[in-house]
C-alpha cells in the first residue's frame, strides 16, 4: 500500500513538472509569435530580442541585451529566446520593492520626483526627462510630488501579466499560430523531461554583467514523449579502466629542445546559469612552421597539498584561422590527442592570424549541492585594531594571483589586471586609476606585485570598515565557495611550440565560446567521429567521436523541417553527461546540427560504457 502511495506520489510530481513546462513553453511561444511570423524565424537585431522580451514580460537593460547579443552574434532562434528566459527572471513584487527601499533611506514609502528624475536619468539605461515625466504624471501613484512606489510596483506587475495574457490569447484564437504552438503534435502536451531551469547570476550586485553569448548545449523548446518515437538508433561504447588516459600525446623533448615557445595562462568560469566561459586568444605566426599546441589544468604552485578539484575538469583547445574578419573563421584542427590531463594537437600551420578557444564540457566543471561548510573568515583586527588578510584569505589571494597573471612573470600588468576587474565589478581601470595605484601598491616595471595585490584587497576591506562584502563578491565571481575552495573555475595553461619561428599568443577577451566554438566542436564531431543515420529517417544523422577521455554525440537535421530528438541513457554504466540528466529532448533547427550532449566516465579507475539511444519524436 505504501509503495503504491509512494508511486501516486511520484506521478503526480512528474505531471505536476511537465505542466508547468509545457505553461512555460506556451508561453515562450506565445511572446515568441507576436513578434516574429513563426518559430522557425530567427531573431535578427538587438531591437527584435528588446522587444519579444518585452512581450515575454521581461525589462531588459541595455546591458543584458549587450549579454545575449554580442559581437558575434548574427542571429538567434527560439530555442536560444528559451534559453534566456530561463536565465532572465522576471523581478517579483518583493525585489522591486527592496530596490526602492535603497532608494527610499527612511522607509516612508514615497521617493520624491525630484530623487527620481535624478536617479533615472544619470544611471544605468538613461531615461529622456520626457519619459520620467510620464511616470510621475501618472496619478495612481502620483502623491502630491512624490513616488508611491508600491502601487508604482502594482501597476508594473498587472500591466506585465497582462501583456503576457494578450500574447496567449492571441495564440490560442489564432489557428495558424495555434498550429505552430503544438507542431505536428496533439493538443495534449506530451511528457518529457527538460533542462533545469537556471538562475540569475550571483553578481547582480556588482556593477555590470558579463557577456554571455549562444552556447552549443541548447534547452529544448518544449517536452517530448519517448511514447510517440518514429525513428531511432543505438549507440554503444564500451571504455576500460583508466585507458581514456592512454593516448600518449608523442612529443620527443629532445627535438624540442630548439623550438621557439610561447605560454598563457586562462581560467574556465562557471557561471550561475551553469553556461562556462573563459579567456580567448589570439594566435600569430609570422612564418609557415611545425607546431605543437597543448593546454591542461594548471597546477597553481602555491595550492600543492591541497585538494584541487579543478585539476580533474577536462580541457581541449579549437584551433580557427581567422580569414578576411573575425567572423569568418575557419577550423583547423583540435587538441585530440591526451596524455593524463593534458590535451594536445600536433602539426603544421602557415604564416597569419588563428583564435584559440578553450572548451571543457561542463561534465565535470558543473553546479555541485551546496554544502553548508560554514563561512572561512577572511579578515581580522590585531591588537593595535588594525585591519589584516586572514592566512586562508592570502592563500586564496594568491592562487588568484597565480590564476590571472597570463604569462607567469610574477607581476600583474594593466591587461592582467583589467581581465581580473571585468570578471568581478564589470570595469576597467585607466591609465589614470593605474597611476593611484602605482603610488599606493607595490609595483616593478609598472606591473603590480604579489604583495601590491595582497594590499590593494586589504585596502578595500578598510574601505569597507572590515565588512567582507566586496571581498566575498569577488571570490564568488572567481569560483571560490565560502569555506574558499575553488570549486566552480578550471585554471588552465596553454603552450605553444614552433620550430621555424616565434609564436605570439594574446588574450582577447573572457566570455562564452559563442557560435564559432559551436560551430567548431560540431565540425570536428561530424569530420572525425562514426554517423548513424537514425533509422526510418534518412536525412537524420547522429555523429559520435570520442576524443581523449571524453565521448561527444552531435545531431545533423538535413531535412526541411525541424525535428525533435528524444535522448535515453538508462543503459550506461559510470557515466556522467554534461546535461545532467538521464533522458531529455533537443529541438534541431532544419538543416542544422547540434551537440546532443557530452559524455565523461564517473569513475576513470573502472570501466564504463556509454549506450545512448537517439529517438525521433
Amino acid at each position: 500500500g505504501s509503495q503504491k502511495t509512494t508511486h501516486s506520489e511520484n506521478s503526480q510530481g512528474k505531471k505536476s513538472q511537465h505542466a508547468e513546462e509545457a505553461i512555460f513553453y506556451m508561453n515562450c511561444r506565445a511572446a515568441y509569435l507576436t513578434v516574429l511570423k513563426s518559430s522557425l524565424e530567427n531573431i535578427k537585431s538587438k531591437d527584435q530580442l528588446s522587444l519579444v522580451l518585452q512581450q515575454a514580460g521581461r525589462n531588459p537593460s541595455q546591458k543584458t541585451i549587450d549579454k545575449y547579443w554580442t559581437s558575434q552574434t548574427s542571429s538567434l532562434n527560439f530555442d536560444d529566446f528559451c534559453a534566456i528566459l530561463k536565465k532572465e527572471k522576471p523581478a517579483t513584487k518583493n525585489e522591486l520593492l527592496e530596490a526602492f527601499g535603497k532608494i527610499d533611506t527612511d522607509q516612508a514609502g514615497y521617493i520624491s520626483h525630484d530623487v527620481l528624475c535624478k536617479i533615472l536619468t544619470t544611471r544605468g539605461d538613461k531615461m529622456t526627462w520626457e519619459e520620467v515625466t510620464s511616470i510621475t504624471k501618472q496619478a495612481d501613484f502620483n502623491c502630491s510630488g512624490k513616488l508611491d512606489y508600491n502601487k508604482f510596483c502594482e501597476l508594473y506587475l498587472s500591466t506585465r501579466e497582462q501583456c503576457c495574457k494578450a500574447a496567449r490569447d492571441r495564440l490560442e484564437t489564432d489557428p495558424r499560430l495555434r498550429q505552430q504552438h503544438f507542431g505536428n503534435q496533439t493538443e495534449n502536451a506530451p511528457e518529457g523531461i527538460t533542462l533545469p531551469v537556471s538562475k540569475p547570476s550571483p553578481r547582480v550586485s556588482r556593477k555590470t554583467d558579463h557577456k554571455l553569448a549562444k552556447g552549443d548545449s541548447r534547452a529544448p523548446s518544449r517536452p517530448s514523449s519517448a511514447q510517440s518515437s518514429k525513428a531511432s538508433t543505438s549507440t554503444t561504447v564500451t571504455v576500460g579502466a583508466s585507458s581514456s588516459r592512454n593516448t600518449k600525446l608523442i612529443i620527443e623533448p629532445d627535438t624540442m629542445k630548439e623550438w621557439q615557445c610561447a605560454q598563457s595562462r586562462g581560467c574556465f568560469y562557471l557561471e550561475e546559469n551553469g553556461e562556462i566561459i573563459s579567456h580567448k586568444y589570439r594566435l600569430h605566426l609570422p612564418q609557415r612552421s611545425p607546431l605543437c599546441i597543448t593546454i591542461k589544468p594548471f597546477s597553481i604552485p602555491q595550492a600543492q597539498g591541497r585538494s584541487c578539484h579543478w585539476l580533474s575538469v577536462d580541457t581541449a583547445l579549437f584551433i580557427l584561422k581567422e580569414n578576411e574578419t573575425q567572423e569568418n573563421l575557419q577550423l583547423v584542427s583540435f587538441t585530440e590527442l591526451q596524455n593524463r590531463e593534458m590535451f594536445g594537437w600536433r602539426g603544421e600551420l602557415g604564416a597569419g592570424v588563428y583564435w584559440l578557444l578553450p572548451f571543457t564540457t561542463g561534465c565535470r566543471l558543473r553546479k555541485g549541492k551546496i554544502q553548508n561548510t560554514g563561512e572561512a573568515r577572511l579578515v581580522w583586527r590585531d591588537e593595535d585594531g588594525e585591519l589584516a588578510l586572514t592566512k586562508e584569505f592570502r592563500a586564496a589571494l594568491l592562487d588568484i594571483f597565480e590564476t590571472i597573471d597570463l604569462d607567469g612573470n610574477g607581476l600583474l600588468s594593466l591587461e592582467e589586471y583589467n581581465f581580473f576587474e571585468l570578471r568581478t565589478s564589470g570595469e576597467k581601470c585607466d591609465q589614470e586609476a593605474w597611476a593611484v595605484c602605482k603610488e599606493n601598491f607595490e609595483m616593478k616595471k609598472n606591473e603590480l606585485t604579489r604583495q601590491g595585490f595582497l594590499d590593494l584587497n586589504l585596502m578595500e576591506a578598510n574601505d569597507r570598515d572590515g565588512d567582507p562584502w566586496d571581498l566575498w563578491v569577488t571570490l564568488l565571481s572567481l569560483g571560490y565557495n565560502r569555506a574558499l575552495e575553488m570549486t566552480e573555475a578550471c585554471p588552465f595553461v596553454i603552450d605553444i611550440c614552433a620550430e621555424r619561428c616565434k609564436p605570439r599568443i594574446k588574450a582577447i577577451s573572457v566570455e562564452a565560446g559563442g557560435s564559432q566554438l559551436s560551430r567548431a566542436l560540431c565540425r570536428s564531431v561530424v569530420n572525425k567521429g562514426e554517423a548513424k543515420v537514425l533509422d526510418g529517417s534518412e536525412n537524420i544523422f547522429i555523429h559520435t567521436y570520442r576524443s581523449g577521455s571524453r565521448i561527444t554525440s552531435v545531431i545533423e537535421n538535413k531535412s526541411e523541417n525541424k525535428v525533435i530528438i528524444h535522448v535515453n541513457n538508462e543503459q550506461s554504466k559510470n557515466c556522467l553527461n554534461n546535461r545532467g540528466l538521464t533522458v531529455f529532448a533537443v529541438e534541431v533547427a532544419p538543416k542544422s546540427m547540434m551537440v546532443s550532449q557530452h559524455v565523461m566516465a564517473l569513475n576513470e579507475q573502472e570501466e564504463w560504457i556509454y549506450s545512448c539511444v537517439h529517438s525521433l519524436v
